[in-house]
């Protein structure tokens, strides 16, 4: 008996169609990862709890790690690799310039879902306060604990995006 045959899914990520042939409950950060080579979007816990395998679906962050492949087939998906060429590329790119002057980073691992969760927010909120801040990144965890510095370039990254708007 022939085994039946896996789907042929299309996904639109950063701004490309995309044809995979995946279980449509794969998870979408294996889609990424081992289907796409887009490796920026990091496996952390496989259970949501961690939030470093923040993408944005339709400008609003998930977890790929427990999003099946099925449930986002009508969205936009962006990962870090496409946050440059995204609509939100301006937020992105402030985002991105806070961190470095900030030095956010320690360890790293953590940073793809940190700016994807970060420019969410921005993109929405450009003046967020410390409990806007907290909620929007609540969930995408740091082990070398750079909250505060995570924290401060957020209000940076904010402040150069209302700077760049103003008249």
């Amino acid at each position: 008996m022939t085994p039946p045959a896996i789907p042929r899914i299309t996904l639109r990520i950063n701004g490309e169609l995309r044809q995979l042939v995946v279980e449509p409950e794969m998870p979408l950060l294996w889609a990424l990862r081992e289907t796409l080579a887009l490796t920026g979007t990091k496996f952390g816990c496989g259970i949501a709890a961690c939030g470093i395998c923040t993408v944005h679906a339709d400008g609003v962050p998930i977890r790929a790690c427990v999003t099946p492949v099925s449930a986002v087939l009508s969205a936009t998906i962006v990962t870090i690799e496409g946050l440059a060429t995204s609509p939100v590329s301006p937020v992105a790119s402030a985002v991105q310039q806070a961190w470095v002057a900030r030095d956010v980073a320690q360890c790293g691992y953590c940073q793809s879902g940190q700016i994807m969760a970060a420019t969410a927010l921005l993109a929405t909120d450009s003046a967020p306060t410390d409990d806007a801040i907290n909620r929007a990144m609540r969930g995408v965890l740091c082990r070398c604990g750079t909250y505060p510095r995570i924290r401060a370039a957020i209000h940076d990254a904010a402040e150069t995006l209302r700077a760049a708007a103003a008249p």
